[in-house]
């Protein structure tokens, strides 16, 4: 029997390389025929990484499967700007990964029983690796871990700015709304990406999605039925083809939770959850990178304390002012929160630090979501049956909310426009009457959102299995690798 290997890049940062890491776990089990190897660049993005890199030990990987860590590119320049930080990384990596091919096509000549390397997946952050696939004469593959309506404006941006001559940048504060094929509803110009707004950033943008074009196929982190206007407009010939293999989603049952500091915490937070009753907690977690500063947590401590709902609310610490890096926990909440908060509030809330989201979405105390809307938290509340309360902070997570409160009606805004840097050095206040309005609406009147959302759960179960849209999608993807080796 043939031995067929994939190799899979993702960039450094947490939720892309657990997407691309279950991808990889996903084409090995589908095949008997695929090796798959994770080549992992380094420096990361969020410290997190470097514990889930460990955790992905021989005893914790299928057969066939394995990880390697790329040696870390220290060239890159302290000072670099976040929009083209990445792209230097990438760079920077080509020689290692050229290594890697060299190596690998030495070992086949070698022995007639090693994989023979069919093609690469690259995160669509990478795609600048595409030069190493097309100097070795190996097809490559795009994985896209935003949504597919994302990748749809995505590719209409980069068509208005190359064809038609349209600057970007100028929509930054606009009024205008836009007609983009992969949404029903004209979207706000202001709801677009920050990327967009800026020189440097915006010229990443667009490479990255002229790149787009060139690969043999684009993996989307969806599924048909969640998102099917989307894919079926991107089934348009002009665009590669697209196989929707989601919700990619990793739940704590399958391996420790990545980044967590001790079972005891984890367990401390699954106890206080279990002893409330079923949909009666509202969760409030922002992402990897999600925090914000002393006014800002005042008006939600306050809002959530005057809802009168239970609560369990992640709480981070913003980095200094001006350093891009990830927030952290703070050694004492008292600091930040109201005087006596917690006291007033010992009996229906919790206040913790890094939150164990995947456990927490699926455990059935949980009843709302308030989330800033990355696309890995909107595919584990929908895997759950999970109401979102949208408050989109960085990112393309504007275009998110919009997506899941206009478009699909599976989410209510808190407030859809809001926007700030990494550092959260521009942050706007909102106010504690608008957040826990959002909040209560979802709580005491949400039945129809809450119905939406367990459906949408069920299919989303539905979908990974045999007959299943992604499964079906994914056999096309492994038939077309194969059939396709150089």
């Amino acid at each position: 029997m043939e031995k067929v290997e994939v190799v899979l890049i993702p960039i450094p940062a947490m939720g892309h390389i657990v997407a691309i890491a279950e991808i990889a776990k996903l084409l090995v089990q589908r095949d008997d025929r695929l090796y798959t190897t994770v080549l992992v660049m380094h420096p990361t993005l969020d410290p997190s990484t470097t514990k889930y890199n460990e955790s992905l030990g021989a005893s914790t990987l299928p057969d066939r499967m394995r990880v390697i860590n790329l040696p870390r590119v220290e060239s890159i320049p302290s000072d670099t700007k976040p929009g083209t930080w990445l792209s230097s990384l990438v760079e920077g990596q080509k020689p290692h990964v050229k290594e890697y091919v060299s190596k690998t096509r030495t070992q086949c000549e070698l022995s007639l029983d090693a994989p023979r390397l069919a093609g690469f997946i690259f995160d669509s952050f990478a795609t600048g690796l595409k030069e190493v696939a097309n100097e070795f004469g190996f097809p490559w593959y795009a994985f896209s871990a935003s949504g597919a309506a994302f990748l749809g404006c995505e590719l209409h941006l980069q068509a208005l700015h190359d064809e038609q001559g349209v600057d970007l940048t100028e929509f930054k504060s606009s009024d205008v709304e836009l007609k983009i094929p992969s949404l029903a509803n004209p979207l706000p110009a202001k709801l677009l990406p920050s990327v967009l707004f800026q020189e440097d950033s915006l010229a990443n943008f667009l490479e990255q999605a002229r790149a787009l074009a060139e690969a043999r196929g684009i993996l989307v982190n969806t599924f048909v039925e969640f998102e099917s206007s989307a894919v079926n407009s991107l089934s348009n010939g002009k665009t590669p083809p697209i196989y929707p293999v989601g919700p990619i989603v990793k739940h704590e049952t399958d391996c420790h939770d990545v980044g967590w500091d001790g079972s005891k915490k984890h367990r401390d937070i699954m106890e206080w959850l279990d002893d409330q009753p079923p949909s009666s907690v509202m969760f409030l977690c922002f992402g990897s990178h999600g925090s914000f500063r002393e006014k800002q947590v005042k008006e939600i401590a306050c809002a959530l304390e005057n809802s009168g709902h239970r609560f369990l609310w992640s709480l981070r610490k913003p980095p200094p002012r001006g350093k891009w890096e990830p927030p952290s926990d703070y050694a004492n909440f008292q600091e930040i929160l109201p005087k006596e908060f917690l006291n007033r509030t010992a009996k229906i809330g919790k206040v913790i630090g890094w939150a164990p989201q995947v456990d927490i979405l699926a455990h059935q105390a949980i009843g709302m979501f308030a989330s800033h809307c990355g696309w890995n938290s909107i595919l584990e509340s929908i895997r759950f049956g999970v109401p979102i309360v949208a408050w989109p902070l960085y990112a393309e997570q504007q275009f998110n909310a919009f997506l899941m409160v206009v478009e699909l009606g599976l989410a209510v805004e808190i407030k859809m426009d809001y926007r700030r840097d990494f550092h959260g050095d521009n942050e706007i206040i909102v106010g504690a009457d608008g957040i826990m309005k959002a909040m209560k609406h979802v709580m005491e009147q949400g039945k129809e959102i809450r119905k939406k959302a367990k459906e949408m759960s069920r299919i989303s179960e539905k979908t990974l299995m045999a007959g299943g849209s992604s499964y079906s999608s994914l056999g096309r993807l492994v038939d077309e690798i194969i059939d396709n080796q150089p």
